[in-house]
């Protein structure tokens, strides 16, 4: 069998195996309006309410768009709306912390990715001067990523306490 038909055989069964409940269920937020465990898995009970980040419906995702360039490599990216409604599915079920992890990763999206990967190098112990710390904090305030920011201004503190910063 040809390696492109067996992909898009691939592709076309997971896209409906993800997409059947979503036209059967229709699930209802919580009274508050927030998302919960009820609404998980969110790409079978709300595929309708989630978008690309360049705001395409999930539901349009398929094999042959990509093919004709319909879908772009940003298409496949989770878009931040997805991470704030996963990170409230984890708030129901009492996981705190992985809906803040979840909640971070949202404001770092805009961040570009050979970005990001300098700045967690930078955050392991001797690889930066306090300055060098409050700088990226204040250049994740530019991305409005205040959560990130405020953690790496806290890292730089306690790096600081606990002599782990780069010595000039």
């Amino acid at each position: 069998m040809d390696q492109e038909l067996l992909m898009k055989q691939i592709v076309e069964q997971v896209m409906k195996a993800m997409q059947n409940d979503s036209t059967e269920t229709k699930s209802s937020y919580a009274s508050n309006g927030k998302v919960t465990a009820d609404n998980y898995p969110l790409s079978e009970k709300m595929a309708d309410k989630l978008k690309t980040p360049t705001g395409k419906p999930f539901n349009s995702i398929s094999y042959d768009k990509v093919v004709k360039g319909e879908l772009g490599p940003e298409d496949m990216r989770i878009a931040p709306e997805t991470l704030e409604m996963q990170a409230q599915v984890a708030e129901s079920v009492g996981r705190e912390a992985f809906a803040g992890n979840l909640r971070r990763a949202a404001e770092l999206i805009a961040v570009p990715d050979d970005r990001l990967l300098e700045i967690y190098n930078a955050l392991r112990p001797y690889r930066s001067s306090k300055q060098d710390l409050l700088d990226i904090a204040n250049e994740l305030d530019g991305y409005k990523a205040a959560v990130s920011a405020a953690l790496v201004r806290e890292a730089a503190e306690v790096y600081e306490k606990r002599g782990r910063l780069k010595k000039d």
